[in-house]
């Protein structure tokens, strides 16, 4: 493995000829961090990335937390209608494959999606009538049907898909972009994080290394924006405190910290300085981002009327827009309440609705903004779910389990072949068949696309090189354009 962007924060030496080098300086900082208006040029990142010309120079993933299941919505399987309330095969579903939530259960029946399945776009992709607005954007994404995962329970299986990694403390994807990347937009973090609920159950927790920077210095943690209140604590300045008093305030402590990076050479005392800049500036930067009163009525239309209200998905998707149009180069969105062991079709309707209109609308809006281009958009959750209803299977109603084995996920933009449907799963929805997609593949893919080979973005921790992708990772190009 490559050590050509190794990074060693313990080497207090290096840090101080490094700044030496540079004049260390907070004068230097200060010319930088006093500008009116934010960098048009790339801040921060390391030389020599990106290693190729990228398709895509932002992302936005919108991630569905809870496990949508993969049958009723995207994974037509109309042959399972004949085999319903039939036990699956245990050479399909082995007992070894089952959660204790259901492997005390004495059936494992067979439950057909009661949702009617249709065809759209040139390609004829499948799409289940809870996504009407999906459906209307079928030209523009890349359906992956064959993605697969190592993890079974929704925590690991969450920290999997943001870090490469189902041990906790491993860098997020934004964070590692932001290390390798840098920001476009100084007045703004180059890596946002947004939660939104579900009309229905509250559904998994969601916990800040999700979006944190583990072993990588921590201005690369993304910036989270609540949903609720002011998006970020202490935005706005208390009673009594104007602009030019915060700015003195911010000086005299920029040059206490200054006193002391050049006393240790610490590497987070440089971090410290910087955060409490981007803060400041950000005071300015987002009140104007987060008021979307000045969005035209056509944007509401698109978005509906969901958009208007913070901490809605679709406030969100239009917040993404928003901060990309910015230079903001990594947004992540999750949104709750897709963990349906029970009460399926009633709660599935429940989050297309929630998320389906802002989802294609935020493709769109990207597309007519001529932004689609170099954006890659991402849709998926973190597994899929068991064919074999979990709890009694009726007519009307069922419940299904966690499931690692098959998921699907949609990809549109930023170098993504669009309009296609990419691989297969077996006639129970359980195993992938063709067109294997790993995470880490997911990742190196994702790499690729904004220039970066996956294997030579490293971090040098504890003696080892870490990556995104580990130690594996294949890059997905059949379903590069």
């Amino acid at each position: 493995m490559t050590r050509q962007y190794e990074h060693d924060w313990r080497s207090p030496r290096r840090q101080f000829l490094q700044m030496a080098g540079t004049g260390l300086g907070t004068l230097g900082l200060a010319s930088l961090l006093h500008a009116e208006h934010a960098e048009t040029r790339r801040s921060g990142g390391l030389d020599g990335i990106p290693h190729f010309a990228p398709k895509a120079k932002r992302v936005i993933y919108l991630f569905q937390s809870g496990g949508p299941a993969q049958m009723d919505l995207f994974d037509y399987k109309p042959e399972l209608r004949e085999k319903f309330g039939e036990e699956v095969p245990r050479s399909v579903y082995p007992d070894e494959r089952k959660t204790t939530m259901t492997s005390a259960q004495k059936s494992f029946a067979t439950a057909p999606s009661l949702f009617t399945f249709s065809q759209h776009g040139e390609n004829g992709t499948w799409f289940s009538d809870p996504l009407p607005n999906m459906a209307k954007i079928a030209d523009d994404i890349c359906v992956v049907k064959s993605m697969y995962t190592e993890a079974i329970n929704h925590d690991p299986a969450i920290t999997f898909f943001q870090t490469g990694s189902q041990i906790p403390g491993r860098p997020s994807i934004g964070a590692w972009l932001s290390y390798g990347l840098g920001s476009e937009n100084a007045d703004l973090p180059a890596f946002v994080a947004m939660s939104s609920r579900g009309s229905g159950k509250a559904g998994q927790p969601l916990y800040d290394r999700l979006w944190g920077s583990g072993f990588l210095p921590a201005r690369h943690q993304g910036v989270k924006f609540r949903n609720q209140g002011d998006p970020v604590l202490d935005l706005y300045n208390p009673p009594g405190v104007d602009g030019g008093l915060r700015r003195e305030m911010l000086d005299i402590l920029n040059q206490l910290n200054a006193a002391k990076q050049q006393e240790y050479a610490d590497p987070e005392i440089e971090t410290r300085i910087a955060q409490y800049e981007l803060a400041f500036r950000m005071q300015t930067s987002v009140p104007e981002l987060v008021d979307v009163s000045n969005e035209p009525a056509g944007t509401f239309e698109l978005y509906g009327e969901d958009a208007r209200r913070p901490g809605t998905y679709a406030f969100n998707c239009l917040l993404a827009r928003r901060l990309a149009e910015r230079g903001v180069r990594f947004v992540q969105l999750f949104h709750q309440g897709w963990d349906q062991h029970g009460q399926l079709p009633r709660q599935i309707r429940g989050q297309c609705r929630d998320t389906d209109q802002a989802s294609a609308a935020l493709v769109t809006d990207l597309k007519q903004r001529g932004m689609l281009e170099d954006t890659l958009v991402i849709w998926g959750g973190e597994f899929g779910r068991t064919i074999y209803s979990q709890g009694t299977l009726t007519k009307n109603n069922y419940g299904r389990d966690h499931h690692p084995g098959c998921m699907s996920i949609w990809l549109a933009g930023g170098g993504i072949k669009p309009g296609i449907s990419y691989g297969a799963t077996d006639d129970y929805s359980v195993n992938v068949v063709d067109g294997h997609v790993h995470v880490h593949d997911l990742h190196a893919t994702l790499l690729h696309l904004l220039g970066i080979h996956h294997e030579r973005l490293t971090f040098k921790y504890q003696g080892r090189h870490f990556r995104l992708t580990d130690v594996h990772g294949q890059i997905v190009k059949d379903i590069l354009a």
